[in-house]
Order: C-alpha cells, then sequence, then structure tokens
C-alpha cells in the first residue's frame, strides 16, 4: 500500500508531508526479528505480540508533537503466533514518533528503544494513555573508542549501588549535572579513588514514576491523582519499558548518548556498570532475553541484577548467550545450572546475600549466638557462583542508621509508619536519633568502622550502597521508596563532615587489594595443604590455635596465611564486638617476622609503621566494641 503525500486519510484529515514522511510504503513482513523496532536497509521492521490484532494499528507522529501522521492497520501482518510484523520503508526515523492503538486505547511499544513525553522526573502526566507519551527511535550510531568488555571476577571487584537520580540531586553534590547519567560520569574519578571498581544502578530503564500502589495495596489510577496527592515511585521496582534508558535521568534531550557516554566513562576507570532489572512473575524469557542481550550489545552493560522472579533468573542463568555476562539475584540453583558438578569456564552467576547483612548487624549490635554463623559468612566462597555480601542496601537502613535508630521513622512516606521492615537489627548505641552527646557519637563511628571491616575483610564480593563510606542518613526511613527529596538522596554534605570515614574506607579498600589472601578466588579450607606448617585459615581466641564458639562468645581471632596467595605475610584480625574488653592469643611467626598493627576501627589505618608492634608478644588486649588488624612481617 502507497500512502501519497497530498492524500488526505478519512476519519483524520491530516496532510502528509512529503518532506518529512517521503514515499511511505508499508509491507507485510514475514521475517521474525527481535520485538520492538530493527533497522533494516529497506526499512524499518516493526514487530508487536498482540492478543486482538483486529483492531490495532500503528501510529507515526511528528517528532515532539501529539500529532499523528501516520496510521497503518496491523491485523494483516502476522508472522507467527500472536507475532505480527509491519516493515516501513521511506520514513524518515529522525522526524519521527510511534506508538500502537489497541482498540480506543494508545499504548506505547514495551520493547521501545526510547521513551519520549517523561523528560521531568515526577511530573504528572495528562491522559497518561494517549498521546503524550510516545516511542522513539534510536539508530544514531556511537563511537565507543575500543571500549571493551572489563571482565572483573567476583573476587576483585568492589561494588558500589546507586540510584542515578538519587546519587547527584543534592545541593552539595559538586557536580554540573545533578541527577543525570552525566551526573554519575561526573563522579567516576571520586569512586575509582575510593576503590570502586563496579557500579550496580537501581532501575535506570523508563519506567513510570507515578506509582500506581500505596503500600502493599493496589489502587486505581486515578483514586491515587484526585483522592491523595501523586505519588512518587521513585525507586522503580516495577514494570517499565525495559529497552529504553529513562528520560528524566538525561540532562539534555539524548538519553542514549548520555547513558552510553556514562557507561564509557566509567569503563576508562576501569569501573563496571550492572543494572537492577525488576521482572515480574507473567515476563516471558524472550522479553527478558531481548532485553538483557539488547543491553549488552548497545549499552555494553557487564552485568545486572534480577529481581523479581528466581525462575526467570534460573532459565537466564542457563542460557549460553549470558555465559560471560554477569547474572545477580538472590538465589542460584547452581546444582541444576552445571548438573554435572563442573565449574564454569568464567564464574559469572552471583547470589545477594541478604544472610551475610543480618548475621553482621547481629552481632555489631551485641546479639549471642552468631559466632559460627559470621565465621562461615566471612569465609564462604562458593566455586560455582559469586556472593555479593552486604551490610546496608537501598530498602533498609543506611549503616549510619543502624547505628542511630532501634525504630523505623517512615511517616513521611504517608502510610502511618506502617511501612517497611520491622526488625532493622540495629541498636542506636543508647541514643535514638541525631545526638551532641561526645561518647554516643564516638561509639557510633566506630561501630560504623567495625561493620566496614567486617565487610570489606570478608571474602566474596563486597557492596557498599551510595552514601555508607561517609555516614549517609535517611533519618531513620527504611523504606523512603516513593521520596524524591532530601531523605532519599545522597547527602554529600555528610561527605564533608564525616571525611575522616570516606578515608578509612578507602584505605581499608588499598588494604584488601593488597594482599591477595583476602580475595581469593576459590573458599579458604581452614587446612595446611601447602605443608607449610600453617593452614589457609585459622581461628583462635585466648589461646593460640583454639576458637571458641559458644552461643554467648562475641570475639574471634581470624588468621590468614599470606603463602596460600604467594605472599610472605601473615594478617591476624582480633574480632571483638562485645562490650568488655578481651584478650587475644598471637600465634608464632617464622623467625624474623613480628606482629605490626596497620588497623584499628578505634582509631583508623595506621600510616606507614606508625602502629603499635607486639614483638615477642603472646598474647595482646583488645578494647570492647573494637576490630584490630594486625600484619606479620619481616
Amino acid at each position: 500500500m502507497t500512502w501519497r503525500s497530498e492524500s488526505k486519510r478519512k476519519g483524520w484529515g491530516i496532510e502528509l508531508k512529503r518532506e518529512m514522511l517521503g514515499n511511505i510504503r508499508e509491507k507485510h513482513c514475514t521475517e521474525i526479528g527481535r520485538m520492538g523496532i530493527t533497522k533494516r536497509p529497506d526499512g524499518i521492521l516493526f514487530q508487536a505480540a498482540l492478543e486482538k490484532p483486529e483492531d490495532t494499528s500503528l501510529l507515526l507522529y511528528k517528532r515532539g508533537t501529539d500529532e499523528v501522521i501516520h496510521e497503518i492497520p496491523m491485523n494483516d501482518k502476522q508472522v507467527m503466533g500472536n507475532i505480527y510484523a509491519v516493515k516501513v520503508e521511506n520514513i524518515d526515523w529522525r522526524s519521527c514518533e510511534y506508538n500502537y492503538r489497541v482498540g480506543k486505547k494508545v499504548i506505547q511499544d514495551p520493547c521501545a528503544d526510547l521513551i519520549r513525553g517523561r523528560k521531568h522526573f515526577g511530573e504528572v502526566v495528562e491522559n497518561a494513555d494517549g498521546h503524550q507519551i510516545r516511542c522513539g527511535f534510536s539508530f544514531g550510531t556511537y563511537d565507543w573508542k575500543g571500549d571493551a568488555p572489563l571482565r572483573i571476577p567476583y573476587e576483585d571487584a568492589v561494588m558500589y549501588c546507586l540510584h542515578v537520580r538519587g546519587f547527584t540531586m543534592q545541593a552539595n553534590s559538586r557536580v554540573r549535572h545533578k541527577g543525570t547519567f552525566r551526573g554519575v560520569a561526573e563522579k567516576a574519578q571520586y569512586l575509582r579513588e575510593l576503590g570502586i571498581n563496579q557500579v550496580k544502578l537501581m532501575p535506570a530503564y523508563e519506567f513510570d514514576e507515578i506509582s500506581k500502589r500505596r503500600g502493599a495495596m493496589t489502587v486505581d489510577y486515578r483514586e491515587v491523582l484526585e483522592d491523595k496527592p501523586a505519588r512518587i515511585n521513585f525507586w522503580g521496582y516495577e514494570k517499565g519499558w525495559y529497552f529504553a534508558p529513562k528520560e528524566s535521568f538525561a540532562s539534555g534531550n539524548d538519553p542514549v548518548k548520555e547513558m552510553k557516554d556514562m557507561v564509557l566513562t566509567l569503563h576508562q576507570n576501569g569501573i563496571e556498570v550492572l543494572m537492577e532489572f525488576f521482572f515480574p512473575p507473567e515476563t516471558d524469557f524472550r522479553t527478558a532475553t531481548d532485553c538483557l542481550a539488547y543491553w549488552v550489545s548497545e549499552y555494553h552493560i557487564d552485568g545486572f541484577h534480577l529481581v523479581g522472579c528466581d525462575s526467570l533468573a534460573g532459565l537466564l542463568a542457563k542460557d549460553p548467550l549470558f555465559a560471560d555476562v554477569k547474572l545477580i539475584a538472590g538465589y542460584f540453583s547452581t546444582g541444576e545450572i552445571y548438573p554435572e558438578g563442573k565449574a564454569p569456564h568464567y564464574r559469572n552467576l552471583a547470589q545477594l546475600d541478604a544472610g551475610f547483612m543480618e548475621t553482621i548487624r547481629s552481632l555489631l549490635k551485641g546479639d549471642n549466638q552468631q559466632l559460627c554463623a559470621f565465621t562461615w559468612r566471612i569465609r564462604r566462597n562458593p566455586s560455582h557462583s559469586g556472593v555479593i555480601n552486604y551490610v546496608a542496601g537501598h530498602d533498609g537502613f543506611t549503616l549510619m542508621d543502624t547505628v542511630s535508630y532501634n525504630e523505623k521513622h517512615n511517616e513521611e512516606n504517608g502510610e502511618q509508619n506502617h511501612d517497611g521492615p520491622e526488625n532493622n537489627l540495629s541498636w542506636n548505641c543508647g541514643v535514638e536519633g541525631p545526638t551532641r552527646k561526645k561518647k554516643i557519637l564516638e561509639l557510633r563511628e566506630r561501630q560504623v568502622r567495625n561493620a566496614i571491616l567486617m565487610l570489606l575483610l570478608a571474602n566474596g564480593t563486597p557492596m557498599l550502597q551510595a552514601g555508607d563510606e561517609f555516614g549517609n542518613s535517611q533519618g531513620g526511613n527504611n523504606n523512603p521508596y516513593c521520596l524524591d527529596n532530601e531523605v532519599s538522596w545522597t547527602n554529600w554534605q555528610a561527605a564533608k563532615k564525616n571525611a575522616n570515614l570516606t578515608t578509612f574506607v578507602r584505605q581499608v579498600l588499598a588494604f584488601r587489594k593488597a594482599h591477595r589472601i583476602l580475595h581469593m578466588p576459590q573458599e579458604l579450607k581452614v587446612m595446611d595443604t601447602l605443608s607449610c606448617g600453617y593452614p589457609d585459615l585459622s581461628y583462635h581466641c585466648s589461646r593460640a590455635w583454639y576458637g571458641e564458639f559458644e552461643n554467648d562468645n562475641r570475639e574471634v581471632g581470624v588468621m590468614y596465611c599470606g603463602q596460600y596467595a604467594g605472599e610472605e605475610n601473615f594478617i591476624y584480625v582480633a574480632y571483638n564486638l562485645h562490650w568488655d574488653e578481651h584478650e587475644f592469643a598471637l600465634p608464632n611467626l617464622p623467625e624474623d617476622m613480628e606482629w605490626h598493627e596497620e588497623i584499628d576501627s578505634a582509631v583508623g589505618v595506621y600510616e606507614g609503621d606508625a602502629g603499635p608492634v607486639h614483638s615477642g608478644q603472646k598474647t595482646f588486649m583488645v578494647p570492647g566494641r573494637t576490630i584490630k588488624v594486625l600484619l606479620g612481617r619481616r
């Protein structure tokens, strides 16, 4: 069918402009391509899954307007099953946008590469089911300047989780393009110098930021707008347009280029980029596969955290297409994925370990019956999958709030403080919330350093939540999913106030990197497999070579023998999470070696040889709620 530029279509009366569309021609297409749009040498292929094709059509708009300038019926364009496709020739994609009409309803292509009409975050879009939101085309070329996958092994990765908007929206973030992909790129040097080499983005694909939910109850969209103030879906953990970068996260009019610029800048700084995707249980496997493959090929994304559907995560893990792409989920059945027990050539799977957070927080606040779990968690390093350790995430208390609040304070969410986790495994150190009491503040700072040491000295991949390295607080709100304000934004004012904490995190990360035995590719065996007189890992208490793991114990010494990593040094970590001072035995070292204190959570990281030296000592004392790290060296 040929659409002549001077004709007027029945029912629309819209003149087709030759300079915009040229001599458009549509063809029934029998090829099966990727869902959404695909550029072909002879036109653009539009492909969609349609349950009611008899009243469905493709709408073409003049770019930047809701003016429909072309409508093509889809009911006779069946390819296979419910898949319908049409190839449109002679279309100037730079001047157009598109949607689909299903009956009387106008919808966006769920596989669109670009969504227009949501430029301003949180803006209520009138007639959201109409023509104001449209799909765009992103067929332009991009110069990746030779960019290649970094493929950082899990044991060498240090992950940093952030929200693209929240990370740099705060006034003191010191970036020009606040709350955007460019803003994240401007922080690349900061992240690299901190010791980060892997960034995980909370949902950065297009989603409806006007929430259709209140708490756990689903409500009608109009009810939200008419009866209550529009609620912000700040986090984005709902079904979205999975192929399109979020338009409101761009500072200009090209989110595609800006996101690619961000990825390239981070890669040039040695930082991988991972994305979180929320796939509800009804998501079909093909959509998920096409989506992830698209982000890898088009945006050079290094991996994905899959949320919402564990069964889908398991299926994707078996797909050879993603054998060298990082996939993270709450659980993987590696026995089913690798039925013969053979380890993969590239360990691309990883489990986000909530159990690590629960154990660390429980021990940190002084709970009993935690020591056995703790020593297992810090040693755990499966051969078939990585493990992502963390003590704070986007949901729940920040690290600073974990030591500052006993109770959640979510009143600002508008749900009478009923939302969010009830048990945060937190301890406020004696005062709820802000205080000027010097002893309380000192204890909180030490507790934060304790948590950082337990995280960063553990095997596996440590994950920091944005701002935890400088004491970011959300005022005790453990669920700010609907807040686009200072509560949910990373507070860079705290970075200036708590610069010493940031320095501590940077120094501990440097210490971790310098000592391979702390981040080995395989789990330590607690055995002397080298017959060198020392096991790779050993436990101690007030007696050397003897660990006491009774239920009411909260202290343990952990020694690493560097020979198992090709190093001559020994590392001894004295964890005393009890409120009283305890004695720790020091194992004998080889001749000409002595114990040097490198880190004290009550003091910080010692520069050079400034730390105490325990020469010839059999024991040493560690104050309550304190961790000390000693290095045995010549």
